[in-house]
């Protein structure tokens, strides 16, 4: 098992590596081919040939290729110092630079927003891998029956649904009609109540959504095991239905499960952004979305490479996983 860790370790870390080169060549390298000058971007259009000249140096843009990435590299990892003259500014690690518009540190505003889309992701996720899971597997169970029917009608509809019609329309019903929710996010730290009734609508929402999918794989799955010859054995034996179906079959449709959580949550960190635009959620995905009205290139590459550790670390808990079920993998 440690084996089989370590290599997963290393396999993860070199994606880590590979990614970033990719985030700085689309980054960086594209834009000065398709001759877009950032540091002008930096101080805006109208300013003087001095001052875009001056952050091109501070920010190293007139260096070797090879001293960018270094330095790229260097400010993730250990920190920054961008020099220009006597101005002198030092940017803790992970360095992401500084925001072309307001001239914040991109680090600190992210970490800000980063725990309200954890928040979310986690929430909706809990729900409908409960949820999606339970209704797939009862629906294999009663194959045909009224249940099986209008549980996939459901899930047809929240599959097709987007989430900007259900958000709305859940905030239209149980905020502004019955006035059952307020519908307004506050922070656990505030009011636990209060965050319990801004997070529950946009949970259910999305959780709708991926609940649908999770019911329709589950079903599918669980139809397939069930006829599997180790299957027929099992029950042939003598054992009871609780235990074919709990510890037979589930152990092997647990198994495209996580491969979908772990991609679903990993891509849900840094994707939330009609979730949190609906329900004016104060993460990432807001955050992202006016960094690209704004062409707020730090901001857009900050989150880029915390969407891309995310879907690392859901890739590499689910290897993790996939040794604990099933042992055989750890051979591999």
């Amino acid at each position: 098992m440690l084996a089989y860790l370590i290599r997963r370790l290393i396999a993860a870390v070199v994606m880590l590596v590979v990614i970033i080169l990719v985030v700085f060549c689309i980054f960086f390298l594209v834009p000065k081919w398709a001759g877009v000058d950032l540091a002008r971007n930096f101080v805006g259009k109208q300013a003087d040939p001095a001052a875009v000249e001056a952050v091109r140096q501070k920010l190293g843009l007139s260096d070797p290729i090879y001293s960018q990435v270094w330095h790229f590299f260097k400010g993730i990892f250990v920190g920054r110092t961008y020099a220009a003259g006597g101005d002198v500014t030092h940017c803790a690690a992970p360095c992401f630079g500084y925001s072309f518009r307001t001239e914040q540190a991109v680090w600190p505003v992210l970490t800000d927003r980063f725990p309200v889309t954890l928040e979310l992701a986690i929430g909706a996720a809990i729900l409908w891998l409960v949820f999606g899971v339970a209704a797939g597997v009862l629906s294999a169970l009663k194959r045909g029956s009224l249940w099986d029917r209008g549980a996939m009608v459901v899930a047809l509809a929240g599959v097709s649904l987007p989430i900007y019609f259900t958000g709305l329309l859940s905030l239209a019903i149980f905020s502004y009609g019955l006035g059952w929710i307020n519908g307004q996010y506050v922070s656990i730290g505030d009011s636990f109540g209060g965050w319990l009734g801004g997070m529950i609508l946009p949970w259910v929402t999305l959780a709708f959504l991926y609940a649908a999918m999770y019911a329709r794989i589950t079903r599918a799955t669980m139809l397939e095991i069930l006829g599997e010859d180790y299957i027929r054995t099992a029950r042939a034996k003598g054992l009871k239905e609780q235990i074919v179906i709990g510890k037979h079959a589930m152990r092997s449709t647990m198994t495209p499960i996580i491969t979908m959580l772990g991609m679903d949550l990993g891509a849900l960190i840094g994707g939330a952004v009609l979730t949190e635009t609906t329900f004016s959620l104060p993460g990432l995905g807001q955050k992202v979305l006016d960094a690209i009205k704004n062409q707020d290139l730090p901001f857009i590459l900050g989150v880029t490479l915390i969407t891309s550790l995310a879907v690392i670390v859901a890739n590499l808990v689910v290897d993790v996983l996939y040794a604990v079920i099933d042992p055989r993998v750890r051979l591999t």
